[in-house]
């Protein structure tokens, strides 16, 4: 899990190389690289945490604001999306997903459940 959480400091910092930062930077650069491994280590840090009573708030401001963030700013007509609509519709929802589990302590998926690959 330290990999995970170090990615997600990372990614919520918005440091070099991450996916939120491709997102906001001059570019405006949705990264399927980095988005996957933003996504990965939000769920691996969901899976690991979900009995815990108590989150660290710098995690939770995380999901929080990428589950915000993401959409509003790649909704923007300008905002280039070469990748076909279902593509960015699926990996906002995973967000969302991630963000509830995150919450919550539990997906809404019935296991054994299986995240595709986005």
């Amino acid at each position: 899990m330290d990999d995970a959480v170090t990615v997600l400091r990372q990614e919520f910092e918005a440091t070099k190389g991450s996916f939120l930062l491709g997102l906001r930077g001059a570019r405006l650069e949705w990264d399927r690289v980095a988005y996957r491994r933003l996504e990965r280590a939000m769920r691996v840090v969901c899976e690991r945490l979900q009995g815990d009573d108590r989150l660290e708030r710098w995690m939770a401001e995380g999901f929080y604001y990428t589950s915000r963030f993401v959409r509003d700013w790649t909704s923007h007509p300008n905002f280039p999306r070469p990748e076909p609509e279902r593509y960015y519709e699926d990996c906002l929802q995973r967000l969302d997903d991630l963000a509830d589990w995150f919450f919550h302590g539990f997906h809404m998926y019935v296991e054994p459940h299986v995240w595709p690959d986005l």
